[in-house]
C-alpha cells in the first residue's frame, strides 16, 4: 500500500495558511517516501476554493520537490479543451522532471459549469473522450482541431512531456459505471467513502478489476486510490478530540455533499433539502462519528496500519491522506511524522 497526500481545504477555514501547509507538507512527503501529492479543481465556493486550477498548484509543487509525484485530483474534464489540459500538464511534467499524473472527473456541482454551461448535460460522456484525446496528444500525436476560420488544423502540444505515457485515473463518487469505465480505459480509479461504504467499495473494485482484465488482459495491474481524512498521533483520544470540531465545521461548509452522501441511508422519498437545520446538524454529527471511527485514518500508527490492511484486502493500492480539514497547521505537521512512520511500516518495516 502506498500513502500519498491529498488537499481539499475549506478556504474560509484555512486562508493563506492553506498554501503554506500545502508546500510544507509536500516537502515532507518528498523527504519521507510518500508516493504523491494531489490537488483538486474546485470553483466559486469556499469548500475547496483554494484550488481552482491543479496545474497551477502542481507547478508550485514541482518547484519545491524532487521525487514525489505531482497529481491532479481532479481535472474537471468537461470544463476544458483537451489541448489545454495536455499543454498545461506537459509544462508541469517538464518542471518536475517527469513526475505528473492526472485524475479526470466529470464534475459534480452545476455551479462550476458557469465556465462552460453547454458542457453540463453530456459531462459524463465527455470525460472518456477527453482522456483518450489527452493520451494521444501526450504521446506526441498530431490531431485535427478547428481553427479560428473553422478549418481543421493538425496540431501537437509543446513542450513535449518528459513522461512517455501520462498516468491517468477516473474520479468516482461510488458509481459502478465509473469503475467499469476506468477498467475499459486501462486507467486507475480515484475514489472516496462519501457515497459508498467499504462493502460497496469492495464490489466496485471487483467490477473495475474484472473489466480491466476483460479489456486489457489479466496481467494489467490497475490502480485504486482511496481518499481518507487523516490525523495520526500517539494518543488516540487526543487525536479524535483534535479532529472532531474542525472536521464538523469542514463538513458543514459543504452540507449539500454530506446530505447527498447520507441519502442512501435515509428513507426513500425524503427531501433532504427541506430538513430542519437541527436535523441537518444531526446528520453532520453522525457523519463525523462515522469518519472518526470507520471511514478515516484517525488515531495511532497501529490503528492506521489496521485501516491500511482492511482496505488493502479489498484491492485498494494507495490511500490519499486528506489532511487540510481545519486542524491547526502545527498539529497537522506533527501528525505527518506519524504518517511517515506508517508509510515505512506499509513498505515492509512492520
Amino acid at each position: 500500500m502506498d500513502l500519498s497526500l491529498f488537499f481539499f481545504a475549506d478556504s474560509a477555514l484555512s486562508g493563506a495558511d492553506g498554501y503554506r501547509l500545502l508546500l510544507d507538507s509536500a516537502r515532507f512527503a518528498d523527504r519521507n517516501g510518500l508516493a504523491a501529492v494531489w490537488t483538486p479543481e474546485r470553483h466559486f465556493h469556499p469548500f475547496g476554493g483554494l484550488y481552482p486550477n491543479p496545474a497551477v498548484t502542481g507547478a508550485a509543487l514541482a518547484a519545491v520537490t524532487e521525487r514525489v509525484d505531482v497529481r491532479a485530483g481532479s481535472v474537471v474534464a468537461p470544463l476544458h479543451h483537451a489541448l489545454r489540459i495536455a499543454e498545461e500538464w506537459s509544462v508541469v511534467d517538464n518542471l518536475s522532471g517527469g513526475r505528473v499524473g492526472v485524475s479526470f472527473a466529470s464534475g459534480w456541482h452545476v455551479g462550476d459549469f458557469v465556465l462552460r454551461p453547454d458542457a453540463w448535460k453530456d459531462r459524463r460522456d465527455a470525460v472518456v473522450d477527453t482522456v483518450e484525446t489527452v493520451r494521444r496528444l501526450w504521446r506526441g500525436e498530431r490531431m485535427p482541431f478547428p481553427d479560428g476560420a473553422g478549418e481543421l488544423r493538425d496540431v501537437r502540444i509543446y513542450p513535449p512531456p518528459v513522461r512517455s505515457d501520462l498516468p491517468v485515473w477516473l474520479t468516482s463518487a461510488g458509481s459502478a459505471d465509473t469503475f467499469a469505465s476506468a477498467g475499459r480505459l486501462g486507467a486507475g480509479v480515484l475514489t472516496h467513502l462519501l457515497g459508498q461504504d467499504a462493502e460497496t467499495l469492495a464490489a466496485n473494485v471487483a467490477t473495475y478489476r474484472a473489466e480491466l482484465a476483460r479489456t486489457h488482459g489479466p496481467d494489467q495491474p490497475g490502480h485504486v486510490v482511496l481518499m481518507l481524512h487523516t490525523l495520526l498521533g500517539t494518543d488516540p483520544e487526543r487525536v479524535r478530540a483534535l479532529a472532531r470540531e474542525p472536521f464538523a465545521d469542514y463538513l458543514r461548509s459543504s452540507a449539500d455533499l454530506i446530505l447527498r452522501g447520507a441519502a442512501s441511508q435515509l428513507p426513500p422519498g425524503l427531501d433532504l433539502s427541506r430538513l430542519p437545520e437541527r436535523d441537518k446538524q444531526f446528520l453532520v454529527g453522525r457523519a463525523v462519528d462515522r469518519y472518526l471511527s470507520t471511514s478515516g485514518l484517525f488515531g495511532t500508527v497501529d490503528e492506521g496500519l489496521a485501516v491500511v490492511d482492511r482496505f488493502a484486502a479489498i484491492g485498494v493500492d494507495e490511500i490519499a491522506c486528506l489532511i487540510d480539514f481545519g486542524v491547526p497547521n502545527t498539529e497537522v505537521l506533527c501528525s505527518l511524522e506519524h504518517l511517515g512512520d506508517l508509510s515505512g511500516r506499509c513498505a515492509g518495516g512492520r
